[in-house]
């Protein structure tokens, strides 16, 4: 509805997400947060920009399907790795199965979200 307001809460200790919209659970999802040596920022955050295709300039413009992006360069997007999801993986970003970042893209869009990381 148009007063939809989504809350995504990622806890880095399970790898998972769990999405609400209007306090409702949607969802629980597998995610890759930051492998070692790399870092996932955890607070709470609100994203500032939708990309359905954003190509990263870290990293040898690899492709960030969906990203959702909540923190400095740090976004959540679909990731083509899907075998990783449930451990720790990315170089820092919340990676999600392709159609779970769609659904999550969609959802988010122009609707207000808090994003909240755990570790």
């Amino acid at each position: 509805s148009a007063l939809a307001n989504v809350q995504v809460i990622i806890s880095k200790r399970h790898q998972s997400m769990n999405v609400y919209e209007n306090g409702e659970l949607m969802d629980i999802w597998r995610v890759s947060t930051a492998r070692k040596g790399y870092y996932t920022p955890s607070g709470t955050f609100y994203p500032y920009s939708h990309q359905l295709m954003h190509y990263s300039k870290k990293y040898d413009n690899a492709p960030m399907p969906h990203s959702i992006f909540f923190s400095g360069g740090y976004a959540i997007h679909a990731t083509p790795h899907v075998g990783a999801l449930g451990r720790p993986a990315s170089h820092g970003c919340v990676r999600l199965a392709p159609g779970n970042a769609e659904t999550l893209y969609f959802m988010t869009k122009g609707v207000p979200t808090t994003i909240t990381i755990k570790d």
